[in-house]
């Protein structure tokens, strides 16, 4: 449903219009066929990987590889005991990988279940509660402090309405929001008729018509700017050029051996098998199962300490930091202001002026500063 003029910069009357809606919500009929038509209210950042593509990972490093090349002749060669004992590693080594990265994302799914947010909405001229997931553009819903905003839209009424948006701005201060109007070029941060989907309600009651949902809110705009697919990991690079290199000495290896046999006379085949033979000796069967052990363990004791682990290399990469950089306060601090004290105007701690103050702020509504 396109809009002739961002939502921001539309007075209620004229976006409803717009939207086929009205400022009395929407009728259950109408919600369900604009369901049909934009689908859930939900951002997909990424692409969840199933648990076929979770197995299919585990055999993408060179180790295992090359494990699988050596129990391949191994069975060439008849060497039974050599071939399972390496395809034991194999198997036990992929499936502690595998186990471990599926519980953490089936333990995120669980997660994303519970927290799957209600919301108050105007259909067929009555306040229902439904799942913020079967929102659409035109419905109208009432929003008051604690609740988290399930899409983005235009204020229609409030009162002391502040909302925290340092999910998209970075500012840890609440922002005073009210019915009007928004400049076409204004940024988030400026949009003081408008809410958006990923902020949350600190204080007050508003009724908010909703504009866009789902992909076409700008969360998702930032999800989709910031989200790449699984990038590897220095962990993983690191063994794969690792892999390499011993590929490298590996065939090196049997094309000298098998050229010296061949220079002293040996059979071709006798030459072959025994070139061959040697490479697999060379190859490290118990690595790749020492470290999917060491990581599995890893992310156990960060388990303890309330830490989720969806990728074992992650804690590798977790651990080799040496400078984390954030951006400002609300991150990685508390993001809340706290009174310290109260000065006069010569510097000295003042018990007068904190009684001012405090009557001041009981007497005041909607104002930006949490302290106040």
């Amino acid at each position: 449903m396109g809009l002739t003029s961002p939502y921001w910069t539309m007075s209620a009357d004229e976006l409803a219009k717009e939207l086929g809606s009205q400022t009395s919500g929407l009728t259950s009929s109408a919600a369900e066929e604009r369901l049909a038509t934009y689908g859930d209210n939900s951002v997909r950042a990424t692409q969840e990987a199933g648990p076929v593509r979770l197995l299919l990972r585990q055999y993408e490093s060179p180790l295992v590889l090359i494990l699988l090349f050596g129990a391949g002749v191994s069975f060439a060669l008849k060497d039974w005991t050599d071939a399972i004992i390496i395809m034991l590693i194999i198997a036990g080594s992929t499936a502690l990988g595998f186990s471990q990265e599926y519980r953490a994302s089936q333990a995120v799914r669980r997660l994303r279940a519970r927290l799957a947010l209600k919301v108050r909405a105007l259909r067929d001229g009555q306040v229902i509660t439904i799942d913020a997931s079967k929102l659409v553009p035109g419905d109208v819903i009432l929003l008051s402090a604690g609740n988290l905003v399930p899409a983005d839209g235009i204020i229609l009424d409030a009162r002391d309405f502040l909302v925290t948006e340092a999910a998209l701005t970075g500012e840890s201060f609440p922002i005073e929001k009210a019915p009007g109007l928004a400049d076409a070029n204004a940024p988030l941060a400026k949009r003081r008729n408008a809410v958006f989907l990923g902020t949350s309600v600190r204080s007050g009651t508003a009724t908010v018509l909703i504009a866009r949902t789902g992909e076409m809110t700008e969360l998702a705009a930032i999800a989709k700017d910031i989200t790449t697919t699984d990038q590897e990991t220095d962990f993983e690079r690191g063994v794969r050029r690792f892999g390499y290199l011993l590929t490298r000495i590996m065939m090196a290896i049997v094309l000298f051996v098998f050229t010296v046999n061949m220079m002293l006379h040996r059979p071709l085949i006798d030459s072959m098998l025994f070139a061959v033979a040697l490479a697999v000796g060379l190859t490290p069967e118990l690595l790749p199962a020492i470290v999917s052990v060491t990581l599995s363990a890893g992310a156990k004791r960060m388990a303890r300490r309330g830490v989720l682990v969806r990728r074992l290399t992650a804690i590798e990469n977790l651990g080799a930091i040496d400078v984390l950089c954030t951006d400002k306060t609300g991150t990685l601090t508390k993001g809340v202001v706290e009174l310290d004290g109260a000065l006069d105007p010569t510097g000295e701690t003042s018990a007068e002026v904190m009684r001012l103050a405090a009557i001041n702020a009981r007497l005041e509504t909607g104002i930006e500063n949490p302290l106040d």
